[in-house]
């Protein structure tokens, strides 16, 4: 944050004009807070798709969060601060990104007519992510919410009851779709802003960053719903009479 405020000194002696630091300070946490969100639900959606490839393996990546292998026992509450770290900057993030989004129909259609009129993508795409950031405002607080306060309810088979048996699939394509453009093309404007990687030909480099944020959302919603399938798959199938949360061969051994 240094160096940009020096920055940000050297645009004001050059052209002879003073701006508010408030704004620039508020971007930079902006910027910041998506980063850290963006970086987040890549994680996250890859852990999760883990039920593709066995029940095991996802038990065992929740079980690693909970600090099993560190501490030879499951700590939730590791899980309930996680979330409550995420939920914290979700809400910074929200909170500062709200005073860019239009106040009022008026300026909504504004924005709407310039980006038809002038057939500009990166305008429909900052649209995208003010749809997307209304609802996820809703459906992302409740999956925070309940990751914070039923932390120990994650596993392959307690998941897809809760997905399944709760009607909780309906939240959770909502989610799914709304955080995966919204993250993308969060990190996508985030790389623009600052020039990340953009070398010496902004027009290319912005075309090649385009196809890249089209791919890795087509990966991410391929990935997503997969996923989010097969826990449908086992919540439709599997006999919840025992209630367990998954019995672990592999843990059973490895305790004795």
């Amino acid at each position: 944050m240094k160096k940009f405020l020096t920055r940000l000194e050297e645009v004001e002696a050059e052209f002879g004009i003073k701006k508010s630091r408030t704004i620039a300070k508020l971007d930079f946490w902006q910027s910041t807070t998506g980063l850290i969100l963006g970086i987040f639900i890549l994680g996250h959606i890859i852990f999760e798709s883990s039920i593709l490839v066995s029940k095991e393996l996802m038990y065992k990546v929740s079980i690693m969060f909970e600090g099993y292998y560190f501490f030879g026992e499951t700590y939730p509450g590791i899980i309930s601060f996680l979330a409550g770290f995420i939920f914290v900057v979700f809400i910074m993030h929200a909170g500062i990104a709200m005073r860019k989004f239009p106040n009022s129909y008026r300026q909504y259609k504004a924005m709407k007519n310039h980006a038809v009129r002038m057939s500009h993508s990166d305008t429909y795409l900052w649209l995208v992510q003010i749809v997307t950031g209304f609802i996820m405002f809703f459906t992302g607080s409740v999956h925070l919410f309940m990751m914070m306060t039923n932390p120990q309810d994650i596993g392959p088979y307690i998941s897809a009851s809760r997905i399944v048996q709760d009607m909780m699939w309906i939240l959770y394509v909502i989610l799914l779709v709304s955080v995966i453009l919204h993250a993308f093309i969060g990190l996508y404007r985030l790389v623009l802003k600052w020039g990340f990687f953009e070398g010496e030909n902004a027009k290319k480099s912005r075309k090649r960053h385009k196809l890249f944020l089209k791919i890795m959302i087509v990966i991410y919603l391929t990935l997503g719903f997969l996923a989010l399938g097969k826990y449908i798959y086992i919540g439709i199938t599997h006999d919840f009479s025992d209630g367990v949360r998954y019995k672990s061969e592999t843990i059973i051994m490895e305790k004795h």
